[in-house]
């Protein structure tokens, strides 16, 4: 396919000015809806970076699909941006899970590619991720230790972690403090969703999904080349 100049230096700066900020409007992004050589090139410019673009609502995302992306966000960036001083890399993966776990209450496990509710709330997010946790928790431990090989995860581990954190029983408005709770683990992760423009509080203390995430479950989230089949292996014992 050729290009004219114009074209190409138009779509340049579009990809840069996404590339720099994660996401633009519609209105600033119009000739990327538009103008298909320019959908084109732009769309080149992401698959170079190991990235894609979509459009969700009346925003246009740059996601990063792969970690050798530039835009993948590295564990010490998380660390650094949305989790306690004294955060390991145990945290994050224990966070990725329970973000699994809460998008899976919206995606009926994952059996749907529409979401089949509106808004969780957080007590019920907490309930979800204690049946599943305690249920993974009942595989032997063999079993266990040959799926971490295969997967790369380390799943005893997050276990542990998540077992050991107290299950404390009073209502989520009470524990919006730091403590070594489940709830406020929850809550550091709702608020790193947050950031991410995967889910919105909606007050009340429940949440929803955003149009980004719908997009994102759809097109990639039950892809196994990029879940790496950790989906079919917390769902597969119910």
């Amino acid at each position: 396919m050729n290009y004219r100049n114009e074209e190409i230096i138009e779509a340049y700066k579009l990809y840069s000015k996404l590339a720099v900020e994660g996401a633009s409007s519609l209105g600033e992004m119009r000739a990327y809806t538009r103008e298909e050589h320019i959908e084109e090139l732009m769309n080149q410019f992401a698959a170079q970076d190991h990235a894609t673009i979509i459009i969700a609502g009346e925003q246009v995302y740059l996601v990063p699909i792969a970690s050798s992306s530039p835009f993948h966000m590295s564990n010490e960036t998380i660390k650094k941006l949305y989790l306690p001083n004294n955060a390991t890399n145990l945290d994050i993966y224990l966070m990725y899970v329970l973000a699994i776990i809460l998008l899976g209450e919206f995606y009926n496990s994952y059996q749907t590619k529409e979401p089949t509710r509106m808004f969780i709330g957080m007590e019920e997010w907490l309930e979800a991720v204690n049946t599943r946790m305690e249920t993974l928790a009942q595989i032997d431990k063999e079993v266990l230790q040959k799926v971490e090989e295969e997967q790369e995860y380390n799943w005893i581990k997050i276990l542990e972690k998540w077992l050991a954190l107290d299950d404390v029983k009073e209502k989520a408005k009470k524990l919006t403090g730091v403590t070594a709770s489940r709830i406020s683990f929850l809550n550091m992760t709702k608020q790193f969703l947050e950031k991410q423009d995967m889910i919105k509080d909606i007050g009340n203390y429940e949440i929803e999904i955003t149009e980004k995430t719908k997009v994102i479950i759809q097109r990639y989230y039950m892809d196994y080349e990029y879940n790496r089949g950790i989906l079919d292996f917390i769902y597969q014992y119910s």
